[in-house]
């Protein structure tokens, strides 16, 4: 039976800018490329999620627009439940401006809009689908006192927490109480706690931290290094797949639903779905765009066998 997956989290309409280097301030550059697609961190995870195989459903807030109508859209076309996606007739959809360079690296500015609205009202509504999930992915991209609320039904049914504090900012630690499984990158990971990852004593440390405040399980994906996983007494440095990045957007928001979607829910399989990430991210970072380039289990199985 497939993982039951539901993600909270942020939807925005990405426009991405190819151009050959970063400016500098002050300094204006003709792009060599735009492109425009659907994206956000949490709809990005969806998509990951199902098509890495998972029974997916969304929780989000949209503007009354057609950037709105084309997320919903989007993420229907994925076979994703859009049922909890609520429409704020004030504020705009979410979107973002993507610069990405030759070399596959990105800065990204993001409008939040109607993520920013969703409210633990919303999350009351959406009770009944986070009771009959597996797994319940957030973000912070959308406002954490959502994310708590949401929390503490999924636990309240035995539904396992993740979470993804990116982009990095100050933690409730009530929210941490509710967590099982919190995967920042190595920059959030400094910016939360204060501990600089240089190895894997640091990695260690920063478990502690997290455990001391709830998180009883983490995993620090670092880039091209890879993926290090603490559960229990089990933990293990596992390396990335080697490959050609032609734009890293998705790569962590790709892994994080591709991740929850095998994983069981005793975390019995905690390595093996965490290589299944790493090669799913692996795939997304050679393509452009960030939803276009989330990869399918089939495609996963196949780059596996080369």
């Amino acid at each position: 039976m497939p993982n039951r997956v539901t993600v909270l989290g942020s939807m925005n309409v990405d426009t991405t800018y190819q151009i050959e280097r970063m400016p500098q301030p002050g300094e204006t550059l003709a792009t060599t490329n735009k492109s425009s697609a659907a994206g956000g961190k949490g709809a990005n995870q969806a998509v990951a999620a199902v098509r890495a195989g998972a029974t997916t459903a969304f929780i989000g807030k949209v503007g009354k627009d057609s950037s709105g109508e084309f997320m919903i859209e989007s993420l229907n076309e994925n076979n994703i439940d859009t049922t909890n996606i609520s429409v704020d007739p004030l504020v705009g959809t979410g979107s973002a401006a993507i610069m990405l360079d030759a070399n596959g690296q990105n800065s990204i500015l993001v409008y939040g809009g109607a993520n920013h609205k969703l409210s633990p009202a919303d999350i009351e509504n959406a009770a009944e689908t986070i009771k009959n999930s597996d797994f319940l992915v957030s973000q912070f991209e959308t406002p954490q006192d959502a994310t708590l609320a949401a929390f503490k039904i999924a636990k309240e049914n035995d539904v396992l927490t993740v979470l993804n504090p990116a982009p990095a900012s100050e933690i409730d630690h009530e929210l941490l109480k509710y967590t099982d499984l919190i995967i920042p990158n190595e920059t959030e990971s400094e910016l939360l706690t204060g501990i600089k990852i240089t190895d894997e004593a640091s990695m260690l440390e920063t478990a502690a931290h997290f455990k001391k405040l709830g998180a009883k399980n983490l995993i620090i994906t670092i880039g091209s290094k890879g993926a290090f996983y603490v559960h229990e007494d089990e933990y293990e440095m596992v390396p990335a797949f080697k490959v050609k990045a032609v734009d890293t957007t998705a790569a962590g928001d790709t892994f994080i639903g591709a991740l929850t979607s095998q994983l069981k829910t005793d975390f019995s399989n905690l390595k093996d779905a965490l290589v299944y990430a790493q090669r799913s991210s692996s795939i997304t970072v050679q393509g452009l765009g960030a939803m276009p380039s989330i990869p399918t289990y089939d495609e996963v199985m196949a780059a596996s066998r080369k």
